[in-house]
């Protein structure tokens, strides 16, 4: 038999096994991490509001939180005026840090940083997004990498808790980013196709070097909440994400891309849902995607086997939860507006 290259290794399952069609959630929704412009929103940003709140509808999506404004005022601004502004009730809008500026700012960045945040939040900013560059990329004016728990930062952290405006946090991606592109990795294809994704150490930190800093940075901050995004960035571990959970009372984490890892560990997944059930947030990072939601609700509320999830992390299938109506509806929707929305 000839040999075949992985890229043209597409086998079909022949299991028979149920599969049930969720177009619309158990319970009312709240998405707490997703985003309405290019490149993860598909360009809600240009398009009608009426037909975004229609989808949102049809999904069964009250509330829905944008995180683009992490990518800059600029967007934040326009999407307060051009979305939120039309329906306040339904869209949370998240603030950002411009880290291009820590070299104007030297070892004050973070009261500058601190500052800006302040006037997002009186312009409409519901909270502060993080992205990934934290921790992997930003330097200060040294030219050093910046450590995710550098304490010259904590005056925005302590503004966030003073403000009662949640910190949602995306600081390290899936682990095989950090391991060798090698025959081993489970992410060969997804990280052949985008070498950019790949983390390696050097000249990049560990991947747990990250996570702990993180947690450092979480624990010093007691009066802020944190929300860790991807299920904490260590969706293949959730005991690492319970103890930090438990030591940690003051964070919080979203399922948002992550039912791909969540969902090859039913069982261990289904007791940390379980266990966790008012410390989960849901989201999906994918836009206002019709598809997307109910693959997340059948992912949730089904017992359905080894079912696609919609591909591009891996070459595996998934396994429904079937949670409880009360972890669901504490998933759902609770956790989220107890985090986003203020007394």
């Amino acid at each position: 038999m000839n040999d075949i290259p992985l890229s043209a290794f597409n086998p079909v399952s022949k299991l028979v096994v149920k599969q049930t069609t969720i177009t619309a959630p158990k319970f009312p929704v709240i998405d707490a991490h997703n985003h309405l412009a290019e490149p993860f929103g598909g360009g809600w940003d240009q398009r009608p509001i009426r037909e975004l709140l229609d989808t949102l509808d049809m999904a069964g999506v009250r509330a829905y939180v944008d995180l683009d404004g992490g990518w800059g005022e600029d967007i934040l601004h326009r999407h307060l005026d051009t979305i939120k502004a039309h329906a306040p009730e339904r869209f949370f809008m998240f603030g950002g840090v411009d880290w291009s500026q820590w070299a104007a700012h030297g070892d004050r960045f973070g009261e500058w940083a601190a500052q800006r945040f302040r006037q997002q939040v009186a312009r409409g900013a519901d909270g502060l997004k993080i992205w990934k560059p934290f921790g992997l990329h930003v330097r200060d004016q040294h030219g050093a990498l910046v450590s995710v728990d550098d304490p010259r930062l904590d005056p925005l952290w302590a503004a966030a808790g003073e403000l009662n405006r949640p910190v949602l946090a995306h600081v390290a991606d899936p682990v095989a980013f950090f391991d060798p592109l090698d025959a081993t990795n489970e992410r060969f294809e997804e990280l052949n196709a985008h070498p950019d994704w790949q983390f390696p150490s050097p000249p990049f930190p560990p991947f747990l070097t990250i996570l702990e800093a993180f947690k450092r940075m979480i624990a010093r901050h007691r009066g802020t909440t944190f929300i860790g995004a991807h299920v904490g960035c260590y969706s293949e571990n959730l005991g690492w994400v319970a103890q930090m959970l438990d030591e940690c009372p003051n964070y919080v984490v979203d399922i948002s891309a992550r039912i791909s890892e969540l969902g090859r560990q039913p069982y261990t997944a289904r007791r940390f849902f379980t266990q966790y059930a008012d410390r989960i947030l849901f989201g999906i990072d994918a836009g206002a995607d019709l598809d997307t939601y109910r693959v997340y609700y059948r992912f949730l509320e089904t017992d359905d086997e080894y079912f696609d999830y919609g591909g591009g992390q891996g070459r595996w299938q998934i396994y429904g939860l079937h949670l409880p109506d009360e972890v669901l509806q504490k998933v759902y929707a609770t956790n989220a507006a107890r985090v986003l929305i203020r007394a």
